[in-house]
């Protein structure tokens, strides 16, 4: 709908342009029509995209809808014995990929594979036909896989109405002007990449895509294409960031409005060291979940602004937060025995609106009776319902009984002038269970002490949440999309015996 939408209202308008290819909107149409005809003659059950941003992903996207099979985009930096336990669990399938991609992997019965380049010639080399999308809005539309760090990935299925919710309560239609152009440098194989597309082409809005992420061709396209907006996870920004500081005649892009960040922990010094680099473009703060199909919290650029140029801590403090739920989600943070609980008091962030899927394959759907979606994030909403996260659930650092949120410790960190970066974990304790470990990325050309750091905490938090062991490292272990590796830093502490 959202694909013919677009080809009808504004057909020679450019929808995506890559490295050697431009697509208008009524080109994509058409292509997308002519790869679902291939698809349903191959007879498989979904469609899978093992590759970089190319004008193939929004084509396969589009072209599963009509053909009525879910898409599911695999993320190509897992190993080679992941990757093809996944495609195990999708046979039969049509795999979309490249050349480097596949060649060492030995793929299970029931994958067809077909290259990259290939997709795109037939898709753009066919004759136009007219097909219509079959099935129902309750079909399922995406398969995502977890990363599956605490076990094997699930399967999260995200149906047409909980992406068309999404799109319908979050963007208008044909509302970006004709020469707004966004970069998508997020990889495709998670949500935030996906909702690019959706929302791009009932925009109208140019995509840009980027198949690799370095900070100086990122800002070399946003110059030389004209980008208005682009999205970026927190270790792109801080890459840009670290880029400007050295060659700041590179922010100049006069083109350039809007960046709106997520996917994971934003540290505070890189959010205002960008906004004193960049200060005419308005940042947005989206926290989402795959589950959730995307934003369901948003910290817009007046937040940002009124936070970065108060001196009252309160409202300076909002620049850590996610902001406030979406107008179509509803939100509440929930006590271990489940009762709702009040401004400021910490809890499980739960959910609920017409884009919570909060289902998977192998488990059905985890919403509760009255649709509740348990997010596994936990955090509170302040006084003025501001959301502020503090880290997964089973992050949580059981203490003696008592529970210690990573975030709240970090944040105190973070505080200090010597700190550049800071994670928190949970490490064995003799007498506790369970006690504070800490990893600290110092400034450069700055030092600190152990003793130093934890008077820092305890001036500042009770005595249970001072580290009781700190380690230090050159940079703390991120996945691609900016989420602290904590299951890594515990390494740091194999040394301890509980």
């Amino acid at each position: 709908m959202t694909l013919e939408m677009a080809a009808e209202c504004h057909p020679q308008r450019i929808a995506v342009t890559s490295t050697d290819t431009r697509l208008t909107c009524a080109e994509l149409l058409a292509a997308a029509r002519a790869a679902a005809l291939g698809i349903r003659e191959a007879g498989v059950k979904y469609v899978g995209m093992l590759d970089i941003n190319s004008p193939a992903v929004p084509i396969a996207l589009f072209a599963s809808a009509y053909a009525g099979v879910p898409y599911v985009p695999l993320n190509y930096r897992l190993t080679r014995g992941e990757i093809e336990a996944l495609l195990a669990r999708i046979a039969p399938a049509l795999l979309i990929t490249d050349e480097p991609v596949v060649a060492p992997l030995t793929l299970p019965p029931g994958i067809t594979v077909m290259l990259r380049s290939e997709f795109q010639r037939r898709a753009l080399s066919a004759a136009p036909t007219e097909i219509s999308a079959p099935g129902e809005p309750r079909d399922a539309a995406i398969q995502l896989f977890t990363s599956g760090t605490t076990g094997k990935p699930k399967a999260a299925v995200l149906r047409h109405e909980n992406l068309m919710s999404y799109v319908l309560g979050t963007v208008e239609f044909a509302s970006a002007a004709e020469d707004d152009a966004i970069l998508i440098s997020v990889p495709p194989y998670h949500i935030a990449g996906i909702s690019a597309v959706l929302s791009s082409i009932y925009a109208g809005r140019r995509m840009v895509q980027l198949p690799n992420f370095d900070a100086a061709t990122w800002l070399q396209l946003c110059r030389d294409q004209k980008v208005t907006n682009a999205f970026v996870v927190p270790t792109m920004l801080s890459r840009i960031v670290d880029h400007l500081q050295l060659h700041p005649g590179d922010a100049r892009m006069p083109s350039l409005r809007a960046i709106a960040y997520g996917g994971g922990k934003m540290p505070l010094a890189v959010i205002e060291q960008a906004m004193r680099l960049l200060p005419g473009v308005d940042f947005t703060n989206a926290y989402g979940l795959t589950e959730t199909s995307s934003t369901i919290c948003l910290l817009g650029p007046d937040d940002h602004r009124s936070g970065f140029g108060s001196a009252d801590p309160l409202v300076r403090r909002r620049l850590s937060s996610v902001g406030k739920p979406v107008p179509t989600i509803e939100l509440e943070v929930r006590g271990e025995a489940g009762e709702v609980l009040g401004p400021g008091q910490s809890g499980e962030v739960f959910v609920r609106g017409g884009q919570v899927a909060g289902e998977y394959l192998e488990q059905g759907s985890l919403l509760d009776t009255d649709g509740w979606f348990p997010t596994r994030d936990r955090g509170h909403v302040d006084e003025y319902g501001y959301v502020y996260l503090e880290g997964r659930a089973d992050d949580v650092i059981v203490r003696g009984g008592e529970n210690i949120s990573p975030g709240e410790v970090e944040d105190v960190l973070l505080e200090h002038p010597a700190v550049s970066d800071a994670a928190v974990v949970a490490v064995p304790d003799r007498q506790w269970g369970e006690s504070v470990g800490a990893v600290i990325v110092l400034r450069e050309n700055a030092q600190a002490t152990d003793a130093e750091l934890q008077d820092w905490v305890r001036q500042r938090l009770r005595s249970s949440r001072v580290p009781t062991a700190i380690r230090y490292v050159d940079q703390l272990p991120f996945n691609e999309m900016g989420k602290v590796l904590r299951r890594v830093l515990k390494q740091q502490f194999a040394d301890l015996k509980s």
